[in-house]
């Protein structure tokens, strides 16, 4: 299964424990970094094999770098309809990357921050898991029937209906339990469970729901 790495221009939060993560996944994988996200290559400890974008937020000092290593690098137009990070994913999706991380994709502007997290839902990328990671948290969607959740006892769960109602939602393993009930586009009723057991599941009939693991209580 092709895995991808994907770099974009938010804030890093704990770098160490980022690039320990990443090294699990690293080997073998396609390394794309959005435009700005170039610039945490070096904490990461990544080197990309693609750089693109509309190549605005690199400096001088770090283009020549990727030019010495030999990183290809694909420019956009400054002017369109697509952000950097956007980009990136169609270009891991259209290179056959079926499970994708994203790094740096939180933080600084509210509103990139939001467009970023609502790409996971591009109707382009609906084949493909894509994980958002900052720190120890990581965040994903859950379609329908619902997805095993990877967790300690312990740990904390969000469940956050994007699109509207998520309806039918049941869980295993979850300290409050959901048994076929409607988590409401709005209120916040799903923040903050926390697992109870190895092999928790959410099960889901319709809608799509937003999930933010996150180790330890939050």
């Amino acid at each position: 299964m092709q895995h991808a790495i994907v770099l974009a221009n938010g804030e890093i939060q704990d770098a160490d424990e980022l690039r320990e993560r990443l090294a699990g996944v690293s080997s073998g994988a396609l390394v794309l970094a959005a435009n700005g996200g170039s610039r945490h290559v070096q904490a990461l400890g990544l080197t990309p094999d693609l750089v693109i974008g509309d190549l605005d937020s690199i400096s001088p000092a770090l283009r020549e770098q990727f030019e010495a290593q030999g990183v290809a690098m694909r420019q956009a137009p400054v002017r369109k309809d697509e952000t950097d990070l956007e980009l990136a994913l169609l270009h891991a999706a259209a290179q056959g990357a079926e499970q994708i991380v994203v790094v740096g994709a939180l933080g600084g502007r509210l509103d990139m921050t939001l467009a970023n997290i609502l790409l996971m839902t591009h109707p382009a990328l609906g084949d493909t898991h894509i994980e958002l990671w900052t720190g120890s948290q990581t965040a994903w969607l859950i379609r329908p029937p619902g997805a095993d959740v990877h967790g300690q006892p312990g740990d904390t769960l969000s469940l956050v209906p994007l699109a509207g109602d998520a309806i039918g939602v049941t869980t295993h393993g979850l300290e409050y339990p959901l048994a076929d009930d409607v988590l409401v586009f709005g209120p916040a009723r799903g923040v903050s469970n926390v697992i109870t057991e190895p092999g928790a599941r959410v099960e889901l009939r319709e809608g799509l729901l937003l999930a933010i693991h996150t180790t330890g209580r939050a």
